[in-house]
Parts: structure tokens; sequence; C-alpha cells
């Protein structure tokens, strides 16, 4: 007997037909293997605000607690950027703003491409140099990919291709300004 007719006779059984076990087994497969596009849109706000936030809160710190601009100013000086004063600045102010973007999912892509920008110029400047000079090109390839800078540009490169989900205000107005 089915298990639909089963439950409108007020039995329950105690075990599910093979049928149900055989597609609960290839729906656990599939999940393993190729994940699950209903909860993909959870992941990209995960990740969106997780990131946007950081930047957010980093920017903020920069721009408007006293001293804040400093050690970036220290940083640009020492990696010989020129207008290290204004670039300190331009920076923080990138990322505050970028990061509030990316938050919102408002702008997000080039916002994203924004943060992306300073990250790999960041990676280049004061991440770079960090890593000891002379190990094998596979020890090198490991400490770079250490760097948190090089994860923030990967997550940019996503967010920028995947977009910033259906939970936020870019896919909103999408849906106003494309019908």
């Amino acid at each position: 007997m089915p298990e639909t007719e089963l439950c409108d006779m007020g039995i329950v059984t105690a075990h599910f037909p093979m049928e149900r076990q055989a597609m609960d087994w290839k729906r656990l497969v599939q999940f393993a293997l190729l994940g699950s596009s209903d909860l993909e849109q959870y992941a990209i706000l995960l990740v969106r605000v997780s990131i946007g936030l950081f930047f957010a809160i980093s920017g903020t710190n920069k721009l408007f607690v006293v001293g804040g601009t400093k050690p970036v100013y220290e940083t640009l000086v020492k990696a010989k950027v020129p207008f290290p004063q204004q670039m300190a600045y331009f920076v923080s102010s990138v990322e505050f703003v970028g990061g509030s973007l990316v938050t919102l999912g408002f702008l997000s892509s080039p916002a994203c491409v924004a943060l992306l920008i300073d990250m790999i110029v960041a990676t280049l400047t004061s991440a770079v140099p960090t890593i000891p000079k002379g190990p094998s090109p596979l020890n090198w390839l490991d400490d770079f990919l250490y760097l948190p800078e090089v994860l923030y540009v990967l997550i940019f490169i996503w967010l920028i291709c995947s977009g910033p989900g259906k939970f936020s205000v870019d896919y909103w107005l999408a849906g106003k300004l494309l019908r």
C-alpha cells in the first residue's frame, strides 16, 4: 500500500518505502556534489553582508576615529604611493562607502569593483612585500594565497559574477526598472 494511503487511513509506518529511501539518498548525493540552488541566495546574502560590514566598519574606524588614517598614511608612505595624505582619506572613503553599499546590496557591483581595486593595490603594495624572500614557488604561492587581501579579491570577483542576490536593493530596483 502506498505511503499516502496509509497516512490517509491514520496509520503511521516506521519505515519509508524503498522508493522514498532511494530518492532521499539521491538528493543527499546531489546536494553533496552540486550544492543547493535553493540555499544559494542565503549564502550570497551572508557573504555580501559580512564582507560589506567588515569594510564599512574598517572605513568608519579610519575616517571617524581620531588618528584612524595615520596607519594607512604610514603604509602608503612606506609603499611610496604618491599623495599619501590624500590617498589615505580616499582609500578609507572607498572602504566606508563601498562597504556600506555592498552591505545594502545597492550598486553592489560597482562598489565591489572599487573594493576589488583597493584590495589589489593593498596586496601589491603592502601584503606581497611581507612574504619572505627566497621560498620555492610553491611555498611563495602558499604564502600569497594565505593573505587575507587575496581572499577579499576572490570574494569580490565572486560577488561581481553572482550579483548581490535576491535579498538586495539592486534586485528590488532591477525588478522595478526592468519590467
